[in-house]
């Protein structure tokens, strides 16, 4: 029988790669300052010699076909609360447990949970939440899943484009479409936009579906302003202060999700402004805090739960020649936030 002392150490491990014992530490811990390439070395040369870091991994990697590992933005984020209950939901059922992790929209932090996952032998990942406008801002993390799965690991995205892997793609773009033609229906051409982080795609393609109705119906893009902050209820507020401080005869206000459409609200109705009397407010993915707030916020509804599952489908599933791509449909929910665009001479008779 084995005994303890005949174990490989990181020691023996940093020799057999030919690094030093602290470079051989942090790319088996997913630590910052070790290159994707380099760390794939040194666990390709851990697995080789047999090393296990210690005893919850090594119980990992007795099993490791079973754990299944989460990556989100943001855990209390209502969007990634949904996809992780969803992913929790199926994984027990199909006999398997998840790993969840956070990374707060920062791609450093993401490249780092990647590695500790690999480090802990999981071998399917699923990465929820938008990449990044920048490619360079996402370089890394691309070329760590790319070492991951030439070894035979498997990942799913969720509202990426990039990644060289199969995707669920939310149908941003259009769904944006829906909100700005509803809004032009109602009269509306004062519109402004609080729109979320400038860094990340889900941000761009909705405003870009904004763009494109608002230019095929005549409005002026260039006149529509534009406050980007957190995709908070916080940074919804604050995004909407500016908003309306800087441009006061706005009738309409959109935010590129619903927790920031949420605290444009609350800040419009502090402020005593009537919702939708004086301005409508409309926001995206139909969090379910979305309808109980008052007025109801009407916005659009994005299929989460079912996003979840098709990504685990595909993690789980063989792996394809090419990446796979599941596009979401989604549907405007109409509720009290939106309403006519008030007359020019103020609003009157009209109820909060």
């Amino acid at each position: 029988m084995e005994t303890r002392s005949s174990l490989p150490r990181l020691v023996d491990v940093a020799q057999a790669a030919g690094v030093s014992l602290a470079t051989a530490s942090r790319a088996m811990t997913g630590s910052s300052g070790v290159s994707p390439a380099l760390a794939a070395h040194v666990q390709a040369v851990a697995a080789q010699v047999g090393y296990v870091p210690n005893s919850h991994a090594r119980a990992l990697a007795g099993g490791q076909a079973s754990m299944i590992g989460l990556i989100v933005h943001d855990v209390g984020d209502p969007y990634f609360a949904e996809i992780a209950r969803s992913v929790l939901r199926e994984t027990e059922s199909r006999g398997y447990m998840a790993m969840i992790s956070q990374t707060e929209r920062d791609p450093r932090a993401e490249l780092s949970r990647i590695r500790t996952l690999r480090a802990h032998r999981v071998n399917s990942i699923v990465l929820a939440g938008s990449g990044y406008v920048t490619a360079s801002a996402e370089a890394d993390t691309a070329a760590e899943v790319r070492s991951f799965t030439a070894a035979g690991g498997r990942v799913a995205v969720i509202g990426r484009h990039h990644l060289p892997v199969d995707a669920v793609l939310p149908d941003n773009r259009r769904g944006a479409e829906s909100v700005m033609r509803h809004l032009l229906d109602l009269g509306h051409r004062r519109i402004g936009v609080v729109g979320g982080p400038a860094n990340i795609t889900s941000a761009e393609d909705r405003l870009a579906g904004l763009r494109d109705v608002a230019r095929a119906r005549g409005l002026d893009w260039e006149s529509v302003p534009v406050v980007h902050g957190d995709f908070t209820r916080e940074g919804g507020a604050a995004s909407t202060s500016r908003l309306m401080r800087e441009h006061p005869s706005l009738t309409a206000v959109v935010a590129l999700n619903d927790q920031m459409a949420v605290g444009a609200l609350f800040w419009l109705l502090r402020q005593s402004r009537l919702v939708p009397g004086e301005v409508s407010v409309a926001g995206f993915d139909d969090i379910p805090v979305a309808a109980d707030v008052h007025p109801g916020l009407t916005t659009v509804r994005l299929p989460l739960i079912d996003m979840g599952r098709q990504a685990l489908e595909l993690v789980l599933s063989p792996s394809a020649a090419r990446p796979r791509r599941r596009r979401t449909g989604h549907e405007l929910i109409v509720r009290a936030s939106t309403g006519p665009a008030p007359e020019r001479s103020g609003a009157t008779g009209r109820t909060r």
